[in-house]
Parts: structure tokens; sequence; C-alpha cells
């Protein structure tokens, strides 16, 4: 019996030390930290710093389609604007980021399979924490993975399912609509509720009048036929980047666009329902508080934007998303 452990021992190690030469020898993705390309498993940040201590971290989240970047600039200039609402001071220029960004997306992209997509995270916070506000020099760190197509791919065709709950938005008084950051108790609150009260759903967020203003992690747009297009007023919500890219893709397809402020009972009543968030990029919502949304399906404004927006891609993104759900 002795023997039988010893051996089984041995035969552990073995694959142990086999293991830890498989990691020694692959490349690893890197990330970026203050100045430094690390391997990701080392860009650590200090408990202390003023992102975990204060929750003061200002984000950016992109994806690539082939492997480039879509929309950096338009990503890094709302990245600049939100550190200025907060004055940190990232020490880096809009280029210097761009270069980063792209550098970075270079090297760990060439370790994917062929046809799969990274998303890219930049964070920056005010750096260590200081009760006194003393000025410190700020954690930036930019850093990739794979993108979660298995979250998704499946909603491109059996769409996605909204509920309300009791959280609201963080009103515009306690910061701009237009700052990007990661304080979001509220979402994360509000999407226990609302998967409690109907399996699968995620929150529509609603502001102290009860007035629609965006999904967790995601604008809304209804589509009505009579005026095509609907969307909150855009002083009152972050303005998503793909939100934007849905306005440019309506354009092209002689589809209106308008802006007011809309109820739940607006998601109700509306004909086709989508999400627009970087990495999905447009999602059909078909069921809103348990009842389905027009025929409970994704309808045809959906697939006219989805196909605009392939086109624009330069790949089918839902197709893209199927194939690499379960890798």
């Amino acid at each position: 019996m002795g023997a039988l452990k010893r051996l089984t021992g041995v035969r552990s190690a073995a694959a142990f030390f086999d293991e830890r030469a498989h990691e020694i020898l692959m490349p690893q993705p890197q990330a970026y930290l203050n100045g430094n390309y690390v391997p990701a498993s080392q860009a650590v940040v200090s408990v202390f710093d003023g992102g975990f201590m204060q929750g003061t971290t200002v984000a950016e989240q992109l994806r690539t389609f082939s492997g480039k970047l879509f929309r950096l600039e338009t990503h890094i200039e709302r990245l600049f604007r939100s550190l200025a609402i907060v004055e940190v001071d990232p020490g880096l220029t809009f280029a210097q980021m761009a270069e980063i960004a792209q550098e970075l997306t270079a090297r760990n992209h060439a370790l994917l399979a062929d046809g799969d997509d990274l998303g890219l995270t930049m964070f920056v916070t005010p750096g260590p924490y200081d009760p006194a506000g003393k000025p410190a020099r700020a954690t930036v760190c930019l850093h990739t993975l794979p993108l979660r197509f298995g979250v998704w791919a499946h909603k491109y065709t059996s769409g996605e399912s909204l509920a309300t709950t009791d959280f609201e938005q963080v009103s515009t008084r306690c910061w701009p609509p237009d700052l990007k950051c990661r304080s979001r108790m509220h979402y994360y609150l509000a999407d226990q509720q609302a998967r409690k009260r109907f399996a699968g759903s995620r929150a529509l967020m609603v502001d102290h009048e009860g007035y629609i203003t965006e999904a967790t992690t995601a604008n809304v747009v209804l589509y009505e036929e009579s005026l095509g297009l609907v969307m909150p007023p855009m002083h009152k919500v972050l303005s998503g980047i793909s939100l934007g890219v849905l306005v440019e893709l309506a354009n092209q397809l002689h589809v209106g666009c308008s802006q007011r402020d809309l109820t739940p009972a607006d998601v109700a009543a509306a004909s086709e329902v989508f999400l627009t968030s970087t990495s999905p990029c447009i999602l059909p919502v078909a069921r809103y508080n348990g009842r389905p949304i027009g025929k409970g399906l994704p309808g045809p404004v959906f697939s006219r934007f989805l196909s605009a927006w392939n086109r624009l891609a330069g790949l089918d993104i839902a197709a893209q998303a199927q194939r690499f759900a379960t890798r």
C-alpha cells in the first residue's frame, strides 16, 4: 500500500511538472500595467488602490473584428472625457494610449485560433488611496480576454429577456451620464432581482421619474413603425459607441431616429426592442417582464440592422459567436 502511495505521488508530481513546463513553454497573454508589458497573470493592482477603496475606476471596453480594434479612437476620446471629469491624469497622451492598445491587442490576438476575437479592457484609477486627497500616480492597466461568445451567442436567434426591478439608475446629480465608470452596484442588485423575477432576464433601468434609461451595461432602443428608432434622450444616459453605430446604420438604411422620454409601457408596446453594447453589438429583446415583445422572436428590422453591422465589421457576427461559443 505504501509503495502504491509513493508511486501515485511520483506520477502526480510528474504530471504537475509536465503542466508547469507546458505553461512555461506556451506563449502567455500579456497585459499593460503602469508602463510595462507583463504576463496577464501578473497584472496585479494593490488592494489599497483607489479603484478598490473607493470604486473610482474609469474604464472602457472594446472588441476586435478580425483582430482589429473597433472604433478605438472614439473609445479613447470617451476615456479621456471621463478622466477629465474625475480629474485624473493617466500620464499618457491620446496617441500613446492608442499605441499601447494596438500593441497589446496584436500580441494577444496572435494566440487565438483563426477567426476568433478579443475584448480589450482599459481602466484607470487615481492610484493609491489617500484620505487627505494627495495626488498620486494613476494606475493604468490594459488587458484582454477572448470574447465570451457563449454568454450571448444564442440570443441572436432566441432574443434577450428584460425585467424591471425596484432598483433605479444612478441620478445624474450623482455623476454625469457621460462618465463611464466601474461603480455598478445598482446594476448588480438590479440584475439579481431581475433573474429572480424572470429566469434568464437582465434588468431594465429607470430613473427616479420612472423613465427608461438603459439596460445593465447596454443602451435600449425601441422600434416603432411610424417613427423608426426611438431612444431615451442622450443627455440622460451614457451615449454608447455601439448606439452611435446603430444611428449611422439607420441613416444608411433610411430608418428614422428620434429621442424622447420612454416608459416601461412603451417598451411593452414596441414593435421591436434592441440592446446595443460593445461585444454583442446588437441584440433583439424578445420578452419583457415575462411577456413577449411582438411575436416573441427577433424581428425583421433587427435582421436588417444585424446584416448592416456584418457588412461594417467584415464578418458574420452571429455566426462567429456561435462558432466560438464553446471554445
